[in-house]
C-alpha cells in the first residue's frame, strides 16, 4: 500500500485504509485454504511522495500497525519515489523496529536521486538485511517524473560483498548478465554503476 492517501488513489483507486482491508480478505483466503504463503505488506512512499509532498511518519506507522493487525507477517518500508536520504531512513526505520520487531524484513529504495545504496546500507547497520532490488536498475515510478528504478541488483551485491557481507551473487556472471539483458533493452533506460568500470582488481568476495 501507499503511505501517500494521494498516490494510492493514483496508483490503485484505493484509500489506504481500504488496500488494508484488502489484505485481511487475503489473510482469511489464506488461512481458509490451509496453505502457509506468507503475507508481506509493503509501506509505499514512506518518506515523501510527488503528488503529496509531506508523508508523516506517524501515518507509515499507523498503517504498518494496520498491516500487522490485519494479518501481514512481516513488513517492509520502500522509498517509492526516491525521496529518502540516510537520516530519514534512520529516523524511521528505528521507530519502524519497535512497532514491527523482526517482522520489519526488507528495505526498498529508488536510486532517483543518487542514494539508494546510502539508504541500503543506513538500513543494514540497523539489522535489516534484504533489499529489493532490479537487474541494471531497471523500473521507475509513473508518478515520479525522472524517476528510475531500484537499486541495481550488480551496486547493491557489490557494497554488501565489499562490506563483508555474504549474498551468495557470483558478481562476475551478475554483470555478464547486466550485458546481456541490457543487449535486449537496446535503447532502453539502465542504471547502476559498477558495469562501466568493473570490480577492482584488489577484489574480494565476503567469506
Amino acid at each position: 500500500l501507499s503511505a501517500s492517501h494521494a498516490h494510492s488513489l493514483a496508483n490503485l483507486r484505493k484509500t489506504p485504509d481500504e488496500v488494508v482491508q484488502e489484505l485481511a480478505r487475503i489473510r482469511a483466503a489464506r488461512d481458509a485454504s490451509g496453505k502457509k504463503t506468507l503475507i508481506e505488506g509493503g509501506v509505499g512512499t514512506a518518506f515523501g511522495c510527488t503528488l503529496q509532498g509531506e508523508v508523516k511518519v506517524e501515518e507509515v506507522l499507523r498503517l504498518m500497525q494496520a498491516l500487522l493487525d490485519a494479518g501481514a507477517d512481516r513488513v517492509s518500508l520502500a522509498d517509492t519515489v526516491g525521496y529518502a536520504d540516510p537520516h530519514s531512513v534512520s529516523v524511521l526505520v528505528e521507530k519502524a523496529l519497535r512497532i514491527a520487531g523482526n517482522k520489519l524484513c526488507c528495505g526498498h529504495f529508488h536510486d532517483t536521486r543518487g542514494l539508494a545504496l546510502a539508504n541500503a546500507y543506513a538500513t543494514l547497520s540497523l539489522g535489516i538485511q534484504r533489499f529489493d532490488a532490479s537487474l541494471a536498475g531497471i523500473g521507475g515510478c509513473p508518478h515520479a517524473p525522472g524517476a528510475s528504478g531500484n537499486a541495481a541488483t550488480e551496486d547493491l551485491a557489490f557494497m554488501l560483498e565489499a562490506s563483508g557481507v555474504r549474498t551468495g551473487i557470483d558478481l562476475p556472471k551478475l554483470l555478464a548478465l547486466r550485458q546481456q539483458v541490457a543487449g535486449w533493452l537496446a535503447g532502453e533506460q539502465t542504471n547502476g554503476t559498477l558495469w562501466r568500470a568493473g570490480l577492482p582488481k584488489n577484489f574480494k568476495p565476503a567469506i
